[in-house]
């Protein structure tokens, strides 16, 4: 999943950047209302964490802005104002759901996950992804191959997610390592070729037919 945070106090930022990353997903970050409505509307995300007060431009007029522009992103609303009126007005600006801090990891987790499955009822993005026998849950974060699970950590569940989403065509090592390791330069390392080897040996390995291919002098491909 890739996420949009708007969040301006570091600390809070930091803290949800790192509990998304770790439960596998890219977040884009931005400290202020305006580089956040920018990133919105220039970019494509599966859902935005937006802090209400924000310097430059509020949440509330970012998240109208977003609404009125006809992106309909899921957008969790976070805000120390917690008195109903409060609520009532972020949900009325167009938020899917609303956390008043200070909040747990765990809950803002599980609001996201739940405004994605609302989305999902209403014919957005798939909550599965499948390429021949190899599926993948984005809900319960679960892979299989036919009967077998395949059990992945973060980093692999999102290796996995992106190849699947780009089923069958070619991902250059620069697509991956801005997708999965958010590096806009390349690191001159072999992380990439190391989880490519587990990854292939996790979907692979005991099965007939291959499903992870090397395309010599380019990149990688999933697909029969």
């Amino acid at each position: 999943m890739r996420v949009l945070l708007v969040e301006d106090d570091p600390h809070t930022a930091g803290f949800i950047a790192k509990g998304l990353r770790e439960d596998g997903h890219s977040v884009d970050h931005a400290g202020n209302g305006k580089d956040g409505l920018f990133l919105a509307t220039t970019e494509t995300y599966d859902a935005i964490v937006l802090d209400r007060m924000l310097p430059g431009l509020d949440g509330l007029t970012l998240l109208q802005t977003v609404r009125g522009a006809g992106n309909r992103t899921p957008v969790l609303l976070l805000t120390a104002l917690g008195e109903v009126d409060h609520r009532v007005e972020g949900l009325r600006a167009g938020a899917d759901d609303y956390l008043v801090k200070p909040f747990a990891y765990a809950e803002l987790s599980a609001r996201l996950d739940s405004i994605l499955r609302r989305g999902s009822a209403g014919g957005s993005e798939p909550t599965r992804l499948r390429v021949a026998d190899l599926e993948l849950d984005l809900l319960s974060r679960e892979a299989r191959r036919g009967d077998k699970r395949i059990e992945l950590q973060p980093r692999e569940f999102r290796l996995l997610e992106y190849l699947m989403r780009q089923a069958e065509r070619v991902v250059t090592r620069t697509m991956l390592l801005e997708a999965v390791w958010d590096y806009h330069f390349d690191p001159q390392t072999n992380v990439i070729d190391v989880h490519i080897s587990r990854l292939r040996q996790k979907i692979d390995q005991g099965y007939p037919r291959p499903l992870l291919h090397t395309v010599r002098g380019a990149g990688y491909r999933l697909g029969a």
